[in-house]
């Protein structure tokens, strides 16, 4: 489980994580692993990914691999992870399984994805949003979304807020620590 947010204000964008990994009742603090940075730095994104702690090297190494990477807009960021399924699927061995209903085949990913043409979020069924202003996933999201709300026109920088958001997280979900990692953007001129 984890908080991470992304946050567009005032020309930047920010993406900010906390630092907990853990492993059913077993918490495993920043202190105690030499990379504790929830956020992947491909290309000129920052990429915050939850669950399975094994989707953030699986991610690294795989995205990596993938041809002509772009993630500058929507529909760019829902090509490349539609490129990136069969990937995890034959390369890493993916189980892509959820429930039998389902209308989709699952890629088990909730990430956020944060670079100078905006702030966007992919989601299992490769459903990608983009944001206008914020947005939180993990299982301290709910305390991220109400502090970002909060601090949003008080405060100047995307970088202040995505941290504020990340710090409800880190304070009142029972899955998430210290420290906060954050990391900003310029925002390229947003086309009319």
């Amino acid at each position: 489980m984890t908080t991470i947010t992304v946050v567009k204000k005032n020309g930047h964008i920010a993406i900010s994580a906390e630092s907990l990994t853990t492993f059913g009742d077993t918490r495993l603090g920043a202190e105690y692993k030499a990379e504790h940075d929830k956020i992947l730095h491909i290309g000129d994104s920052w990429i915050g990914v939850c669950g399975s702690s094994a989707h953030h090297l699986v991610l690294a190494h795989l995205l990596a691999k993938i041809e002509d990477l772009r993630l500058g807009s929507r529909s760019e960021v829902f090509e490349t992870f539609r490129k990136l399924h069969p990937m995890l699927k034959e390369q890493a061995f993916l189980n892509p399984k959820e429930d039998e209903d389902d209308p989709y085949e699952s890629s088990q990913i909730t990430a956020l994805i944060a670079n100078p043409t905006g702030i966007y979020g992919v989601y299992s069924y490769r459903e990608v949003f983009a944001y206008d202003r914020f947005w939180a996933v993990g299982s301290g999201r709910s305390f991220a979304l109400g502090a970002m709300y909060a601090a949003y026109e008080r405060t100047k920088t995307a970088a202040e807020i995505a941290a504020i958001g990340v710090a409800a997280g880190v304070e009142f979900d029972t899955a998430s620590s210290g420290p906060i990692v954050t990391h900003a953007v310029k925002l390229i001129k947003e086309k009319k």
